[in-house]
C-alpha cells in the first residue's frame, strides 16, 4: 500500500520566494484550464485536460509577456491540468462537486513537485527550480529513486512536503475474538464497543473554547475595522487590517491542527488493541449537515476525517474495515435480547428494553455494530 508522509521544510527566503511563484503559477493554469473548458464546452466541443494543456502551451506559455510562467517548473503546469481532469472526472463520476475557480484567499497554496527529480540526503531534499531545501521530521523516511503525487504547500506559518511511497502491510497479530463497533456522535467523539469511556469531544476542552472565544473576538475587531474605513461601498484595507486577519489565519489553523491530532490519537488507541475487525455506520454527512442547529457541531467534529483516518490505517494493519448499512438500526436494537424499539428518540439518551436491559444509548449502539453481520 501506500503510506504517505509530511515532513516540514525550511527554505531560505530566496527559495521561499520560488515556492509562492510555484503556487501563483499552478493557480493561474488551472484557473486559465477551467475557463477554457467551459468556453469549449458552449462552443459544443468536447474538452479535456490534454487538449487545454496543448493549447496553453501553443499560445500563453510562448508569449513574451508571460515570461513569468517559465520561472517555475514546467511538470508542475503540467500537473495542474491533469488535477483539472481528475476534478471534472469526480465531478461525472458524482464522487465530488463541479469544480471551483481557485482562490488566492481561501483556496490551499500548494503546488506539484516533479517526483523523478526529488532526491533526499542528509536532512535536504531537491525541488525542481527552487534547489535544495533543507527539512525536519521524525519519520524513516527510505531513499528511493521515485515517490507518490510530492506536494509542497504553505499552511499560512510553516511549508510542508507531502508524498507517498510503498510499503508493506504492519505484521502484526490481531485478536480474532476482539471485533470493535464505533458510534460517532457529536457529545462525544466516539463510543467504543471495547472502552469503557468514550471518546472525548476536544471541542469542549477549555484550550479550543479559549481560542474560539479570541477568535470571535477579533473577527468582530477587524469587521469594525472595515467598517470605520469603508469610502462609499467599497472597503479600505489597511495594514492593521492585514495584520488582524494574518492573526485569525493562525487561530483558524491551530484550532484545525488540535482537531486533527485529536483525531490522530483517538483513531490510534483504538487500532493499538488490534482487533480482526472494525465495524462503523454509514452516516449520511451531508444530510445531516442540513440540520442548521447541528451543522456547525458536526463540522467541527471533524467525522469524515475520522472515517478516514480509522479506513486507512485498518488497511495499513489487515484489519478487516467495515461500514455497516445506512438503515442498519444499531441505536433502536436492543444489545441484549434484539428486540427493536421502533419509536426511540434522539432526545433518549439512555436505552431501557423490556427484557430489563438499561444502557447508555450510544454503548448500545457501538455494541450492536461490533456483532453487525453482512447480508
Amino acid at each position: 500500500m501506500i503510506k504517505s508522509v509530511k515532513i516540514r521544510l525550511k527554505p531560505t527566503s530566496e527559495q521561499e520566494l520560488l515556492m509562492y511563484k510555484s503556487i501563483g503559477v499552478a493557480r493561474f493554469t488551472y484557473n486559465w484550464g477551467l475557463s477554457k473548458w467551459e468556453e469549449m464546452y458552449k462552443e459544443g466541443l468536447k474538452p479535456n485536460g490534454r487538449k487545454i494543456k496543448k493549447i496553453f502551451n501553443n499560445t500563453i506559455k510562448n508569449q513574451e509577456e508571460n515570461y513569468w510562467i517559465k520561472e517555475v517548473s514546467s511538470q508542475g503546469i503540467s500537473e495542474s491540468f491533469n488535477d483539472l481532469q481528475k476534478a471534472f472526472d469526480n465531478f461525472f463520476d458524482k464522487n465530488g462537486k463541479y469544480p471551483r475557480f481557485k482562490s488566492k484567499k481561501r483556496s490551499r497554496q500548494s503546488f506539484y513537485v516533479r517526483y523523478d527529480r526529488m532526491n533526499i540526503i542528509n536532512n535536504t531534499v531537491n525541488i525542481e527550480k527552487i534547489g535544495r531545501v533543507k527539512f525536519t521530521t521524525n519519520y524513516d523516511i527510505p531513499i528511493l529513486k521515485t515517490y507518490v503525487n510530492p506536494r509542497c504547500h504553505f499552511d499560512g506559518k510553516y511549508w510542508y512536503l507531502t508524498f507517498g511511497f510503498e510499503h508493506n502491510e504492519n505484521q502484526v497479530e490481531l485478536n480474532k475474538d476482539l471485533s470493535i463497533g464505533i458510534d460517532l456522535g457529536i457529545t462525544s467523539l466516539a463510543v467504543i464497543s471495547s472502552m469503557d469511556h468514550p471518546v472525548k469531544n476536544i471541542n469542549k476542552s477549555s484550550k479550543v473554547k479559549k481560542l474560539e472565544k479570541k477568535l470571535k473576538r477579533l473577527q468582530r475587531k477587524c469587521s469594525r475595522k472595515y467598517e470605520i474605513n469603508k469610502n462609499g461601498k467599497q472597503f479600505i484595507k489597511t495594514k492593521n487590517i492585514i495584520k488582524l486577519e494574518e492573526e485569525i489565519k493562525l487561530i483558524h489553523r491551530r484550532l484545525a491542527n488540535i482537531r486533527t491530532n485529536h483525531i490522530h490519537q483517538a483513531t490510534n488507541s483504538i487500532i493499538k488493541q488490534y482487533p480482526y475487525r472494525i465495524v462503523m455506520e454509514d452516516l449520511n454527512i451531508n444530510g445531516m449537515m442540513k440540520n442548521r442547529h447541528l451543522s456547525r457541531s458536526i463540522v467541527v467534529q471533524k467525522l469524515s476525517e475520522f472515517t478516514r483516518q480509522i479506513e486507512y490505517k485498518c488497511e495499513f494493519n489487515g484489519i478487516e474495515f467495515i461500514k455497516a448499512d445506512r438503515f442498519f438500526p444499531s441505536s433502536k436494537m436492543c444489545s441484549s435480547c434484539g428486540s427493536i424499539k421502533k419509536h426511540l428518540k434522539l432526545s433518549d439518551r439512555v436505552y431501557k428494553c423490556e427484557c430489563g436491559l438499561i444502557i447508555d444509548r450510544d454503548k448500545n449502539a457501538s455494541i450492536n455494530l461490533s456483532n453487525y453481520k453482512l447480508a
